[in-house]
């Protein structure tokens, strides 16, 4: 399966933007908390899928939170 790297820094200044917490983020984007914990501590990479729930909750684009290279 195909998953995503996510850029936790850029991830974090989105999520403090919003002023949400993993909590929040999980409960605005309806993604498990645990696997918003995960996802923010960079101990599992995302499923497309899951990372345009985050962008989408977090109101921006989807490359402004994954790794591109």
């Amino acid at each position: 399966m195909n998953r995503l790297k996510v850029n936790l820094q850029k991830l974090q200044i989105a999520m403090a933007n919003q002023a949400f917490s993993s909590k929040e983020l999980s409960e605005k984007c309806g993604v498990s908390q645990v696997t918003i914990t995960r996802i923010t501590k960079g101990v599992q990479a995302a499923r497309p899928q899951t990372i345009g729930k985050i962008a989408k909750a977090l109101n921006v684009p989807v490359t402004e939170i994954i790794e591109t290279e």
